[in-house]
C-alpha cells in the first residue's frame, strides 16, 4: 500500500523540496531573481535550454493502451474503489489517475530529488527575502476546452485548496498567505515569514483548476463529472468502482515542452479496480491487465509459472530502487486510552516475530524496517551526534532517556515464531505499565481487558497478522482482525476510528512540509490527515519545523536523524519490512529508454507501446 500521489505532494519524488540556493543560471532583476527552475540545495543539473530529461527517449512513439491498477494514492483516493472524480477534497473515494488531467506550475525531475522545472510557468521571480514569488505563466497554456489558462486560475486553485481542499493540502498550504493574479500571465504568491523551506515548491506542484468551471459548483462535493483540466490526459470513460480510462490529449498544449518530451506516450491509460488480489493477478495472467507491480512475496516466488511467462509473452523483472523505503507498519491509534503508554506499545511490538514471518511466509525476500527514514542517509544510527543532541536538548525533560542512546531497533528473534525470551520481556513491560493478568486475560490499569482490533480493507496481510495475534493472545491480549469494505475503511481512517491498522507511506529523499500532515500535533487532531497514529509531541513538532527549514542537506539529515530517534523511542508503530527494489511484470508489448531515472524505476511512465513486439506475441 502506498499513500501519496506522484502528481500532487511528491511529484516525481521532488515536491516537498525548496529553494535555499539559486542556480547559477538565474539572473537578477531589481530586487528579484528570475530562474527557469528551483532547487533545495545547490545547483540544478539542467540549464534553461535543456531539451528533455536524460532518462527519456525523445523519439518515443505514441500509441497503445496501458492497463494497470492504482499503485499510489493521495488525497481521498482509495485503492479498492471510487465514487468521485474530485480527488482533492476529503469527501468521497477518489478515482485513480485524475492527477494526470491537471497541469502544475512546475514539475519535478526523476534524476534530482529536490529540483523542479517550468511547465505552466516558464520562469519564477523570487524576492531577496524568499517570501514573494512571481510565477511567469506561458501565454499558450490552455484547458481542454480551448479556454486560456491564466494566473487567475492558478490563484483560484491555490486559495481554494488552502480553504476547502483535503486536510493534507490545507495543512501544507497554511503558511501561504495569498495568491493573486497580476494580469493574465503573472501569479503573485506571498508566503508567511514563518514559511518552511519547501513551501514554494509545494505551491508549484499543486494542480491548476479552471475558475470558470467551478463557478456555482460546490468544490467540496463528490462528483462523477470530470472537472475541466489542462493536463496530458482527460477522462474518457469509466464505470464507478470498476475501472476508469483516460485518453491522451492529442493537441495537448504542453506536449513539446522539455519537461514533457518522451513522456505521456500511451494513447490510453486504464485503471482496473479489483478488491481481491488473486482476481487481479488472474486478470494480469489473462492479459486484461498488461502492467503489474507485485507486492506479495509468496505470489512472486510461486505463482509466476503460467504459460504466457514460460513462453516469453510476459516478462518479469526486479528493478533496483534507490529511494528511501516506504514507511510501512502496523500503526497504533494513540488516541485510544489503551495505547497511550509507550511501554504497552513496545510490548505489543515484541510479539511480532519478523524472522519467522520472513522465512516462512515471505521467502526471505525482505529486511526488517527499523527506521522512519529507512534506506537513506537520514536514518539514525549509533549514539546521537553533538549536532543532534543540540536539537534534542531543549526537550530532554519531555523525552525518554532512550532518545539520547542508541536508536531503538526491534530485537532479532530466534525465528521460532514464539520467542519466549521476547514474550517474557513483553510481559515485564506490560506489568511495569500497570497491567495485570487475571484468569489468562490481560487487564489495563483501569481494569478493562486489553483488546486490539486490526482493521484493513484487504485480507492479503492476514497470513502475517495472524501469527502476530497468536503471540498477543499468549500475553493475554485479545487480538482480532476486521476486514471492512474500502469505503468504510477510508471513513474510519478519516475519523481515526480504529485500534491498529496497516499503512505504508512513500519515503521521500527531501522531506519537508509533507511531514506536518504525518507527524505534527495539529494534524493529529484534524480529521483525514496522514497522522493516523495521533503523534502529538512538542519535540516532534520542533524537529518537523527544523527539517522544513533546513538550509543544507547536512542540516536536513541531522534534523531527520533526531526526529527518527524520537519517533522510534515513542513506539508509535510495529515496523514491518522493506526491500530496495521493485518487482514488476508486464506483457512484452512495451519498450523503454536505456537509462532509468536515478530515484525511480521509470516504469511505466517513461515507457511506450511497441507495436512490433505486440504483434510478435499476438496482441498487435
Amino acid at each position: 500500500m502506498k499513500d501519496v500521489s506522484r502528481r500532487t505532494i511528491l511529484k516525481s519524488g521532488a515536491a516537498a523540496t525548496a529553494l535555499s540556493f539559486l542556480p547559477r543560471h538565474a539572473f537578477a532583476q531589481g530586487s528579484e531573481t528570475e530562474t527557469h527552475g528551483i532547487s533545495s540545495f545547490g545547483e540544478m543539473k539542467l540549464g534553461p535550454d535543456f531539451k528533455h530529461f536524460d532518462y527519456v527517449n525523445p523519439a518515443a512513439p505514441k500509441g497503445g493502451t496501458l492497463v494497470l491498477q492504482i499503485r499510489q494514492a493521495g488525497g481521498n483516493q482509495n485503492f479498492d474503489t471510487f465514487n468521485t472524480l474530485n480527488i482533492y477534497v476529503l469527501r468521497g473515494d477518489g478515482a485513480a489517475g485524475m492527477g494526470s488531467t491537471f497541469d502544475t506550475l512546475l514539475v519535478g525531475s526523476g534524476d534530482e530529488p529536490n529540483t523542479m522545472y517550468g511547465l505552466v510557468a516558464k520562469s519564477v521571480r523570487i524576492s531577496d527575502d524568499k517570501l514573494t514569488y512571481r510565477f511567469i505563466l506561458r501565454p499558450e497554456a490552455r484547458f481542454h476546452d480551448g479556454s486560456k489558462l491564466t494566473a487567475r486560475d492558478a490563484a483560484f486553485s491555490l486559495m481554494i485548496l488552502k480553504e476547502k481542499g483535503h486536510p493534507v493540502y490545507r495543512s501544507i498550504l497554511a503558511q501561504m498567505t495569498s495568491a493573486e493574479a497580476e494580469g493574465d500571465n503573472v501569479l503573485h504568491v506571498q508566503l508567511s515569514p514563518q514559511r518552511s523551506r519547501d513551501l514554494h515548491l509545494v505551491v508549484a506542484s499543486m494542480p491548476i483548476f479552471s475558475e470558470r468551471y467551478w463557478q456555482g459548483k460546490d468544490f467540496e462535493a463528490s462528483t462523477l463529472e470530470a472537472p475541466l483540466g489542462s493536463g496530458p490526459y482527460k477522462v474518457s470513460r469509466f464505470e464507478q468502482g470498476r475501472y476508469i480510462e483516460f485518453e491522451r490529449v492529442a493537441d495537448y498544449w504542453a506536449k513539446d515542452l522539455p519537461v514533457n518530451v518522451g513522456q505521456n506516450n500511451f494513447d490510453r491509460v486504464r485503471y482496473e479496480y479489483y478488491r481481491d488480489r488473486t482476481v487481479a493477478f488472474e486478470a494480469f495472467k489473462s492479459g486484461s491487465i498488461n502492467y503489474h507491480e507485485e507486492f506479495t512475496s509468496r505470489i512472486w516466488a510461486t505463482n509466476y509459472d503460467f504459460p504466457a511467462l514460460k513462453d516469453g509473452r510476459v516478462k518479469r523483472e526486479e528493478l533496483p530502487n534507490d529511494s528511501p523505503a516506504p514507511i510501512q507498519g502496523w500503526y497504533f491509534n494513540t488516541r485510544r486510552e489503551a495505547f497511550k503508554d509507550p511501554r504497552i506499545r513496545e510490548a505489543i511490538g515484541l510479539a511480532f516475530d519478523f524472522e519467522w514471518t520472513n522465512a516462512n511466509i515471505m521467502f526471505g525476500a525482505y529486511r526488517r524496517t527499523t527506521s522512519y527514514f529507512e534506506n537513506s542517509d537520514m536514518k539514525a544510527m549509533g549514539l546521537p551526534s553533538p549536532e543532534e543532541i543540540a536539537l534534542l536538548e531543549p526537550f530532554r525533560a519531555q523525552l525518554p532517556a532512550a532518545v539520547f542512546a542508541e536508536p531503538y531497533t526491534p530485537p532479532v528473534s530466534d525465528g521460532s515464531g514464539q520467542d519466549r525470551q521476547l514474550l517474557r520481556r513483553a510481559d515485564e513491560l506490560l506489568r511495569q505499565a500497570g497491567c495485570k493478568r487475571e484468569g489468562g486475560t490481560l487487564k489495563l490499569p483501569n481494569g478493562q481487558p486489553l483488546t486490539i482490533e486490526f482493521i484493513d480493507f484487504q485480507n492479503s496481510l492476514q497470513p502475517h497478522t495472524q501469527p502476530f495475534q497468536a503471540n498477543l493472545k499468549r500475553l493475554g491480549i485479545e487480538a482480532r482482525s476486521r476486514i471492512v469494505d474500502a469505503a468504510q475503511y477510508q471513513q474510519r481512517m478519516n475519523d481515526y476510528d480504529f485500534d491498529m491498522t496497516t499503512r505504508a507511506l512513500v519515503g521521500t529523499t527531501t522531506p519537508g512540509d509533507d511531514l506536518r500532515a504525518v507527524y505534527a500535533s495539529e494534524a493529529a487532531k484534524t480529521p483525514g490527515t496522514r497522522n493516523i497514529a495521533g503523534i502529538a509531541h512538542p519535540a516532534v513538532d520542533a524537529l518537523v519545523e527544523k527539517i522544513g527549514n533546513a538550509k543544507t542537506r547536512e542540516e536536513l539529515n541531522i534534523a531527520s536523524r533526531a526526529l527518527d530517534r524520537v519517533l522510534r523511542a515513542g513506539h508509535y508503530w510495529v515496523p514491518m519490512w522493506f526491500k530496495a527494489s521493485d518487482w514488476i511484470a508486464y506483457w512484452d508489448e512495451f519498450s523503454r529508454p536505456q537509462t532509468k531515472p536515478r530515484f525511480s524505476s521509470g516504469a511505466p511512465g517513461t515507457w511506450w507501446y511497441d507495436a512490433e513486439k505486440a504483434k510478435r506475441i499476438g496482441r498487435g
